[in-house]
Formats: structure tokens, C-alpha cells, sequence
């Protein structure tokens, strides 16, 4: 197979998803990545061992995850676009460089190749400590984690803060013929906090910390040794909120029109989902689904305006239930939420899920009817164009700008 751009076909290249991630990265402008083996976050460690040095970039294969993060946390400050990742036990290695790289205002983007969907708290909530929040993004397949992988760098560059991507196995090893070219988001600041050297010897050095951004404080005429903490904390939590605010939330919905059952599901198990969704449809269920894109910030308002005609709410995950509760949070009652879930994996663990079936799905589904009552949510039946049944499709791809 020839590398993106040493082939003469004008044809999209056949990728497994953790190359396409990998070139992503590189054509959103990464230059340097740390990560240790798990899997199936491996297979992107690999690829990116193999390919930054053609592109003068490096890649460290690290004694841990938290000598990755760390490494990474060091070439971000230098203004270099770079990145991590792991999988959900790798990840709670860096919980707390995570927590400071935020208070850091350091751009980072960081992958969560994960084993099913337990690791929804871990990513929206954070296991690190302080109060700091980072944006999350979910994509369902290869395609869109291409994008989403690049909008992950811009939003990361522009809010100088860690942008999380969630994978799993299945994005991982799908082959798809995907374009890996590097897409524009609009212009982004300049980085004129970075550690590039230049600011050495002048009396006011940068400094890039999660402590301070600024050496000393300052009272008149007299220098006090130390840090305001309260004021950068102040400062960089109002950064935080305008982020989180001003990002658009993102979803993916289809046939809410006249719904009077939702569902709602995120990343790979979202394609069985609306696979589900479309059967039922043709069967003449009244059925319809939402597949958050952004974990955080949530789309809590586009999940409420779905509940809002629905009699009830379902929900899966493949874990124990924890998106579960934003949806909850976004429905604020106005419907039952049922959650339909459970945690399915493979005997290795890696989150090759026998629950994700399209035919398991519609069964999960139809039991909603059937305790709900059914009587009111059947429509005439048809067949449902593929290409038509989304009510949101703009919703689902990242806009050319900041949000």
C-alpha cells in the first residue's frame, strides 16, 4: 500500500482507521507524538513512529504513559502542534499532567483509542485535580475521526487548551478508503506564548506553567517572590468557560420529526443505532435518534428539543451507564430515560462488542415500545431513504471556524 501522496492514483488511499488518524495528524500540522503501546491505541503509535520522520517530526515510543504525556506536555510549550494518547488505563496515567496542561493553556491533542465506552467520565469529567475542563470529540467512524482528528488540532491551537478524541477498537482497525488532506478551519492566533527562546535574557521571559504565566508578582515599586494563584486561576477558569461556551455543541439526528421514541447513542455503537433506527422505521415505528458529535460541551439542547414530543428517551452505551446521565441532565424530566446499554465485550477486553448487531439493536429498541405501549408511535410503513433520514446532517460536520 503507498503512503498518502507517493501514489499516482487520484483514487482516496484504503486505510485502517488508526493510519488515517495517524496521517490526519500529521496534515493537520503534528510534528511530535509520545505514546506506550496498548491496545488498539498501538496501531497508531506505530503508524506515527513510522511516518513523522519522513515529515521532520519525531516520534518517542515512551517508558510509560506518564513519560508520554510529559514529553508531550514539553514540545507543545516550544509552539510544536503535538499530541498523546492511549487507551482508558493509559489515560488515568495522565490525569493530573492533563489537569495542569489546562491551567498551562497549552494546546494538546490527546487520544482515547478505548476498550468499549467506560471511559465517558474519565473523558467529559476528568480524573485529574482543580477545576478545568477540556473539550471532547466523538466520531462514529474513520471519515469523520479523519476530521474531527484536525478540527482537534484547531480547537486545541485556538483555545491553547487539551482537545480529547474518543476512538475505540473498530476505528482503529476498519479499512476505509478516506482523503486524509488537510482541511481549513480559519485562522488561528498567533503563538506568541510559546518557549521558542527568544524572550531569554530580557527581563520578561515567557513562562508557560500551571502555576503562572508571569515570573514574579508585582506591587509598585517592590517585587514579591511568588505567584497570584488566585488571580490566574480567576483568569484562566473565565478562559475555560468562554471555551466550553463558545464552542458549538455538535450532534447528529435523524427522524425526530414525529418520533415518540429517541435514542441516543455515541461514537461506533451510534452507526448500529441508526442502522436500528431506519429497520424500525420501515416496519412503521415511530422512532428517531441523536448521536452527540461533542461530548463536551453537550449538546443538552439538542437533545431536549428531541425529548420534547417524545414519550420516552433510550439510551445506549456499552458500559454500566454514564452518558446516561447528561441525557438525563438535557431532558430535565420532560421525558423517562430508559437506559438500554450494557457493558459487551470480547475475551480480550478490547471492546469487540456482540452487542453491536443491528439486529440486537432493534430488539433493545422494540422492547422500549412494547413497555412504553405502542399503540400512538406506529406510522405507515416505509422505506426510509438512507441518504434523507437525517434531520441534522450540517450538525455532524465541524464548521470552517473556532466553534
Amino acid at each position: 500500500m503507498s503512503r498518502p501522496g507517493t501514489t499516482t492514483d487520484t483514487r482516496p488511499p484504503v486505510l485502517p482507521g488508526s493510519a488515517a488518524i495517524g496521517e490526519a495528524m500529521i496534515a493537520a500540522g503534528c510534528r511530535f507524538f509520545a505514546g506506550y503501546p496498548m491496545t488498539p491505541f498501538t496501531e497508531v503509535l506505530e503508524h506515527m513512529a513510522a511516518r513523522l520522520p519522513e515529515v521532520d517530526g519525531v516520534c518517542v515510543n515512551a517508558e510509560s504513559e506518564l513519560e508520554a504525556v510529559g514529553m508531550a506536555w514539553g514540545a507543545a510549550a516550544t509552539g510544536t502542534p503535538a499530541a498523546t494518547g492511549s487507551t482508558g488505563q493509559g489515560l488515568s496515567l495522565m490525569q493530573e499532567s492533563l489537569a495542569e496542561i489546562v491551567y498551562a493553556r497549552l494546546p494538546l491533542v490527546v487520544l482515547n483509542m478505548a476498550r468499549a465506552q467506560g471511559d465517558y467520565f474519565q473523558a467529559t469529567r476528568g480524573g485529574g485535580h482543580g477545576d478545568y475542563r477540556h473539550l471532547v470529540l466523538a466520531p462514529c467512524d474513520v471519515r469523520e475521526a479523519v476530521e474531527l482528528t484536525q478540527y482537534a488540532f484547531h480547537l486545541a491551537e485556538f483555545w491553547r487548551s487539551p482537545v480529547l478524541v474518543m476512538g475505540d477498537y473498530y476505528l482503529a482497525h476498519t479499512h476505509v478508503s478516506v482523503d486524509v488532506r488537510p482541511h481549513d478551519f480559519g485562522p488561528l492566533p498567533a503563538r506568541d506564548w510559546a518557549l521558542d527562546g527568544s524572550s531569554g535574557g530580557t527581563g520578561a521571559a515567557r513562562l508557560v506553567s500551571p502555576l503562572s504565566d508571569r515570573k514574579q508578582r508585582h506591587a509598585g515599586d517592590r517585587t514579591d517572590a511568588g505567584y497570584d494563584l488566585a488571580e490566574f486561576y480567576t483568569r484562566h477558569g473565565g478562559a475555560m468557560e468562554r471555551m466550553v461556551a463558545e464552542t458549538e455543541p455538535r450532534a447528529e439526528t435523524g427522524f425526530l420529526a414525529d418520533a415518540e421514541v429517541v435514542v441516543v447513542a455515541y461514537g461506533t455503537p451510534a452507526l448500529y443505532v441508526r442502522q436500528a433506527v431506519r429497520d424500525l422505521r420501515a416496519l412503521g415505528l415511530r422512532v428517531g435518534y441523536v448521536r452527540p458529535i461533542t461530548l463536551v460541551p453537550f449538546p443538552s439542547e439538542i437533545v431536549r428539543a428531541a425529548a420534547a414530543g417524545a414519550r420516552v428517551v433510550a439510551v445506549y452505551e456499552n458500559s454500566g451507564g454514564q452518558m446516561v446521565d447528561d441525557v438525563r441532565l438535557a431532558v430535565l424530566g420532560a421525558a423517562p430515560v430508559r437506559f438500554i446499554g450494557r457493558l459487551s465485550l470480547d475475551s480480550s477486553g478490547f471492546g469487540i462488542a456482540p452487542d453491536l448487531d443491528v439486529g440486537a439493536m432493534r430488539r433493545r429498541i422494540e422492547a422500549v415500545f412494547e413497555s412504553a405501549g405502542d399503540g400512538s408511535a406506529r406510522a405507515p410503513a416505509a422505506d426510509p431513504d438512507p441518504a434523507a433520514d437525517r434531520d441534522s446532517a450540517a450538525d455532524a460536520r465541524p464548521a470552517a471556524d473556532h466553534r
